[in-house]
C-alpha cells in the first residue's frame, strides 16, 4: 500500500495509472517511470529517492508485473481492491475515510504550483493538454490578486532619463 500512496503522491499518478506501473515502465538508470496518460499521451516522470528504494526492493517483481500487485502479494495481503485497501489504512490510522488516492494528486499540484508558481510545470506533471483542466486542480488553492499588483502592472517604467 506504501509504494501505491507514493505513486498517488509523489507522483501525482492517478490510481489507476499507479497500480500499472511495472519494471516495464522503470528505467532505474534514467531514474524516470514512463507510461501513458489516460487520453493516451506519453509521459516520463522523474522518480523519488523514495519510490527508488521501493522498486529496488522489489527487484524479483516479473517485468509485467505492477509493483503494487507484486509488494502487496510479497506481503501475505489478499487481492483485494486498492479502494479497499486504501479505506482500511485510512481507518486504521484513523483518518477521514472520504479521502482518496485522487486527492493526493490535487494535494501534489498545489505544493508544485507553490513552489515553482509556474502552472505550466504542474500541467507537466499532471499531464493535461489544457490548462483550463489544469486550473480545476488549483482552483482552492489560488491567491487572489491584490489591487496593489494591478496598479504596479499600470505603471510605465521609463527607459529615458530626463536632459
Amino acid at each position: 500500500m506504501r509504494c501505491f500512496v507514493l505513486l498517488c503522491s509523489d507522483l501525482a499518478l492517478r490510481s489507476g495509472t499507479a497500480v500499472r506501473i511495472s519494471p516495464s515502465t522503470y528505467d532505474p538508470e534514467a531514474r524516470t517511470v514512463n507510461f501513458v496518460t489516460k487520453k493516451q499521451t506519453a509521459q516520463t516522470l522523474p522518480v523519488t529517492a523514495e519510490l527508488q528504494a521501493i522498486f529496488a526492493s522489489a527487484a524479483r517483481c516479473p517485468v509485467d508485473t505492477p509493483y503494487v500487485t507484486f509488494l502487496s502479494i510479497r506481503q501475505g495481503r489478499q487481492r483485494v481492491s486498492y479502494a479497499q485497501s486504501f479505506k482500511h489504512l485510512l481507518r486504521r490510522i484513523g483518518l477521514d475515510e472520504r479521502i482518496r488516492p485522487h486527492d493526493f494528486r490535487r494535494t501534489t499540484a498545489v505544493a508544485v504550483m507553490k513552489q515553482t508558481h509556474d502552472l505550466r510545470d504542474v500541467q507537466a506533471l499532471l499531464g493535461h493538454k489544457r490548462l483550463t483542466t489544469t486550473m480545476h486542480y488549483l482552483d482552492h488553492g489560488i491567491t487572489p490578486v491584490k489591487l496593489s499588483t494591478l496598479e504596479l502592472a499600470k505603471l510605465r517604467v521609463v527607459t529615458e532619463r530626463p536632459q
